[in-house]
């Protein structure tokens, strides 16, 4: 079989072809709590924390969403770091949300500058959130994640990552 690395849809092994002939959990069942339990705490120890994981039975798009209505409100003004198409979606997400969105968009195909990102903030302190795209696949661009946020904690802001495809 093919190794084809993008977000999706990709080929599947036939074992998993096979699984997915199976009858389907009860959701709201006890097995399928079981199945839940497990997959949080694993996840919790590939990502190392103790801290709540929500999973989402969504698109990206629709994870997007849920964190900005779920963190921001109308009228909230957030810095949309953004180096792709997936960026502008993340902004565009928090604009018909009924944020202010301020723009910060860097040069297709090169990544996002922290020291722009640092000026921006000191530019306007009522910033509450930033949003920022980690691995940007609409231009292969993958963000220094670490470096944009340790600025942000400078100043105390919210950081919000799409991190679909990292």
């Amino acid at each position: 079989m093919e190794e084809l690395r993008v977000p999706g849809p990709t080929p599947l092994p036939n074992e998993i072809l096979q699984a997915m002939t199976k009858q389907m959990i009860y959701h709201r069942g006890k097995e399928f709590g079981q199945i839940l339990n497990g997959v949080t705490a694993n996840l919790k120890q590939l990502f190392q924390t103790k801290g709540d994981i929500f999973l989402l039975t969504s698109s990206g798009t629709g994870g997007l969403e849920a964190a900005i209505v779920n963190t921001l409100s109308p009228g909230d003004k957030v810095l949309s770091v953004s180096v792709g198409a997936f960026g502008e979606r993340f902004a565009t997400i928090a604009g018909q949300f009924g944020a202010e969105v301020i723009p910060l968009r860097f040069e297709w195909g090169k990544a996002a500058d922290v020291d722009a990102v640092r000026q921006a903030l000191q530019a306007e302190p009522k910033i509450k959130a930033v949003l920022v795209t980690h691995n940007e696949t609409s231009t292969g661009v993958t963000n220094d994640l670490a470096s944009i946020s340790s600025v942000v904690k400078e100043f105390d802001k919210l950081l919000l990552v799409d991190a679909i495809s990292s």
